[in-house]
């Protein structure tokens, strides 16, 4: 399970920005958020963001043990030519707080592609405002045919 300081910030914005529950109230939201029955990814603030959080549902999706994930520039997630489509998403998502309508394919380790539907993506703030990545979550995929 992934433990990162950072854990807490993707409830807590995830609640201000959406005024919903991303998980069940727990004594224990990192082991919440790790068994939600959603996929819940998270990058950093990096020029190129990395991965910094997947749960156990999303890193089956990529095909990914946790500290290769957390290697990952999360744009590797997207296909090539979908990438430019991903980037004006997340501009969306940093100016409006966040979106709850993204629909898009991603890419797993061994080439499985799948669609992910009615995704929300949002920022990841702090109390004072300061921005610490992205994160996104999903309950709806299709399993599509293996990238080329």
């Amino acid at each position: 399970m992934i433990r990162d300081g950072r854990i807490g910030l993707i409830d807590e914005s995830y609640r201000h920005l959406t005024g919903r529950q991303l998980v069940q109230p727990r004594d224990d939201l990192a082991v919440a958020l790790w068994h939600a029955p959603r996929a819940i990814v998270a990058h950093g603030t990096q020029a190129d963001p990395i991965f910094f959080y997947g749960n156990a549902l999303a890193l089956d999706l990529f095909e990914m043990p946790a500290d290769e994930f957390m290697r990952l520039p999360s744009r590797l997630s997207a296909e090539p030519m979908l990438r430019d489509e991903r980037a004006r998403l997340l501009d969306r998502v940093t100016r409006d707080g966040f979106i709850d309508d993204y629909a898009g394919i991603r890419i797993s380790a061994s080439g499985q592609r799948f669609r992910i539907e009615q995704a929300t993506v949002w920022n990841i703030i702090d109390a004072t405002g300061a921005m610490h990545g992205q994160a996104a979550t999903f309950d709806r995929w299709t399993m599509l045919d293996r990238a080329g």
